[in-house]
């Protein structure tokens, strides 16, 4: 049976992803195909070059992010994100999609069209990059003919896309809402109306996945609690296990009624 894996999007809360691919791997559960978004793009495409979690969870936590923050002021954002293409290349600089074990689809969003494109062909880090680029903050990336921002714009949990390459599709959400939030600043009520108008173009992606990962203790974390990784990537592999024996038992229903 071929499994697919789709990872939102959600910040520092990506962490969890890792907590998943360990705990998928503990469970013997091989996944043929991962499509990711934002942060979880970047999950799936250092796990496709042979990265285990932990040593993705290095990597990522070793890495001083605010010093990629190379200030642009253009017209259309704040940041440039050129030091994060240099950070990508020891890496994915001469790696292809055709490269990447299982295979990755990337999303991004077509600021100009409206629309979410898919890579899964060619260069890597272009559209890597272009999967993460937050409007307004970022720059966006202009790659094949298209204006890219952050895929989560359109389409934070794109499973869409894994239709005629998965028979028994995962997805995993990193962005629960937390009902008893108190919005306090300015910061508070940026980061709230963000989350809420992109999990609208959740809900009804989750309704086409087989399978649900949603770790419920990421509600009490911010898109930048890069000092609580170790927590989030133990939040995603604990609520994988617990969950298990309910994931396997639909795995082996499914081969039954393929059989």
């Amino acid at each position: 049976m071929r499994i697919g894996l789709t990872l939102s999007g959600g910040g520092a809360r990506s962490f969890a992803h890792l907590g998943v691919l360990k705990a998928l791997a503990e469970l013997q559960l091989s996944v043929d195909i991962i499509s990711g978004t934002s942060s979880g793009a970047i999950v799936a495409v250092l796990y496709g070059i042979g990265l285990s979690p932990e040593e993705i969870f290095q990597k990522v936590t070793e890495t001083k992010f605010m010093r990629l923050i190379r200030p642009g002021f253009s017209r259309y954002g704040l940041i440039n994100l050129t030091q994060l293409e240099d950070t990508f290349k020891p890496y994915l600089a001469d790696k292809t999609f055709a490269d990447l074990t299982p295979k990755v689809i990337i999303s991004a969003t077509d600021i100009n069209r409206g629309t979410t494109v898919y890579f899964s062909k060619g260069e890597i880090i272009k559209p890597l990059v272009a999967s993460s680029a937050l409007p307004f903050l970022c720059q966006p990336i202009s790659y094949q003919g298209h204006l890219l921002v952050d895929g989560g714009l359109l389409n934070n949990l794109p499973v869409e896309c894994l239709t005629g390459y998965a028979d028994f599709t995962i997805g995993v959400h990193v962005n629960p809402i937390d009902h008893q939030r108190d919005v306090k600043s300015l910061r508070d009520m940026v980061e709230r109306t963000c989350q809420l108008a992109i999990n609208n173009n959740v809900t009804p992606r989750m309704k086409l996945c087989n399978f649900l990962i949603e770790p419920p203790q990421l509600k009490h974390y911010r898109l930048l609690s890069i000092k609580q990784a170790r927590e989030m990537y133990d939040a995603g592999y604990e609520h994988t296990m617990s969950l298990s024996e309910n994931l396997l038992a639909q795995l082996k229903q499914i081969a039954y009624q393929q059989a």
